[in-house]
């Protein structure tokens, strides 16, 4: 609350303190730039005073992302969290019984699902969101990047003896079983491909399988804390913003970068059979907003914005002349994929 003195002989103060006071509360009432107040005002009317969200993003970062859009709108959210699998799993289940009680999901797996369960958007925002990073027909907008990067435990290994290449890993036969990788990570082993060529990427996997004996660990953030607590040496890769959480939080991590870089997004999409439309299309907007995109950055995501600065600053920067590979992967080729990374992992 703004303190107001009043002067008993300057009067023109008193206007001028009474002119700043009114300033500061009218901007602090500004609406934010993600508020429609006509899809407000429609979800209002509607009676969509909940919305349900499936999200992967974990609780620490996502209840208070969510609880600014409760704060600015009244509609009340419940924060459902699991991994972009269980979440899959969650809605086919819930598809197939007939009972879907999601309205938005926010993960990386929205290509990867039938698309006609997801609403057709069109919000206020999606203009201001790159187009790389947005579906030709509107299905899921993406909300964060996840660039894929080794990382490993600062106190473990010395930052000068990093590999500078894949092939450079195969030179530290020391570290075997002491380094992991996830069991899903199959946009890495598509960028591998892509970058290599088939035969040459398929026996430098193989080689770095036989020689690291990687643990596959189940989820990224998991594998990001654990690299940061001293449980494996070296993450052969990892979503560096999971990585840039950990060493926000103290954890004792960094991340590098090796060519090539496997990058897709965190979507949001929308239930297509929502009953709560108007509410979850201002949800969306939020998530695609400045402001929604300035409040991740504090977990360390990486923005899709790119008027948002990222957490620490010049994250950016680290990728200049590197092979970027962006990976949109559909369910078919995901599953390929995946049983590829599985037949050579199985094979160390």
């Amino acid at each position: 609350m703004t303190r107001i003195r009043p002067f008993l002989s300057h009067g023109a103060g008193l206007v001028a303190a009474l002119t700043v006071a009114f300033a500061a509360s009218s901007a602090i009432a500004a609406d934010p730039s993600w508020l429609d107040k006509d899809l407000l005002a429609k979800a209002k009317a509607g009676n969509e005073n909940t919305l349900t969200v499936y999200s992967s993003t974990n609780e620490r970062e996502g209840l208070p992302l969510w609880k600014k859009f409760t704060d600015t709108t009244g509609i009340k959210v419940n924060y459902v969290r699991a991994s972009d699998t269980q979440l899959m799993a969650r809605i086919t289940v819930e598809k197939r019984a007939g009972q879907e009680s999601w309205d938005i999901i926010q993960t990386t797996s929205l290509k990867k699902m039938p698309q006609q369960w997801l609403a057709r958007m069109k919000l206020p925002l999606a203009k201001e969101i790159p187009e790389r990073a947005r579906d030709k027909d509107g299905r899921w907008i993406g909300v964060y990047a996840n660039y894929n990067t080794p990382a490993y435990n600062t106190k473990l290994v010395e930052k000068a003896s990093l590999p500078q290449t894949y092939e450079d890993f195969l030179k530290h036969p020391e570290w075997a079983g002491k380094v992991a990788i996830d069991f899903s990570d199959e946009e890495w082993l598509y960028a591998m491909y892509k970058h290599y060529g088939e035969n040459k990427a398929e026996t430098l996997v193989k080689s770095l399988a036989k020689t690291l004996q990687p643990k596959l660990t189940r989820g990224h953030l998991a594998m990001a804390r654990s690299v940061g607590a001293g449980d494996y040496a070296v993450a052969l890769n990892n979503y560096t913003n999971l990585t840039i959480n950990v060493v926000l939080r103290g954890g004792a991590t960094d991340w590098w970068v090796l060519d090539p870089v496997a990058v897709f997004y965190g979507q949001v999409g929308i239930n297509s059979k929502s009953p709560a439309a108007n509410a979850a299309q201002l949800g969306a907007n939020y998530l695609i907003s400045k402001e929604g995109q300035t409040q991740l950055t504090t977990g360390g995501r990486i923005p899709v914005r790119e008027d948002v600065e990222t957490n620490p600053p010049g994250v950016m920067k680290r990728f200049q002349g590197k092979t970027i590979i962006p990976v949109l992967l559909d369910g078919k080729e995901s599953r390929a994929w995946n049983k590829k990374f599985k037949d050579i992992m199985s094979t160390r």
